[in-house]
């Protein structure tokens, strides 16, 4: 069992920089492909951003590309958002998530844990 714990969310004005980040325990950490995600009131869960297990390949949705930055620390056993630029619909919780295998990135269904989020809130 692996649990995911988010932190450094906060409330920040448009044109800001956060960074959030995820510790994980209870697994293998080096071995996991990592995913951020966001679910902003009243809408779905959205992929993020994500990185492999070795932090070689990142994946973007097009909303944040150029904006964020996904990273990880595998000594320890952390996976960081930088997130830059930020505008008012990026407001939302923010999840860190596993994925086993890797094989669909930005599919949150191919994700086994999750943490509990952090929220984000950008002013205008």
């Amino acid at each position: 069992q692996v649990q995911l714990v988010e932190s450094g969310g906060g409330l920040v004005q448009a044109g800001g920089s956060l960074r959030v980040s995820c510790v994980a325990s209870g697994g293998t950490f080096s071995r996991y492909h990592m995913g951020w995600f966001r679910q902003a009131p009243g809408k779905e869960r959205e992929f993020v951003a994500s990185i492999s297990s070795s932090g070689d390949s990142t994946y973007y949705a097009d909303s944040v590309k150029a904006r964020f930055t996904i990273s990880r620390d595998n000594a320890k056993s952390t996976v960081y958002l930088q997130m830059n630029s930020l505008k008012p619909e990026d407001t939302a919780v923010y999840y860190c998530a596993v994925d086993n295998y890797g094989v669909a990135p930005k599919n949150q269904y191919e994700y086994d844990y999750w943490g509990q989020g952090t929220q984000v809130t950008v002013s205008s």
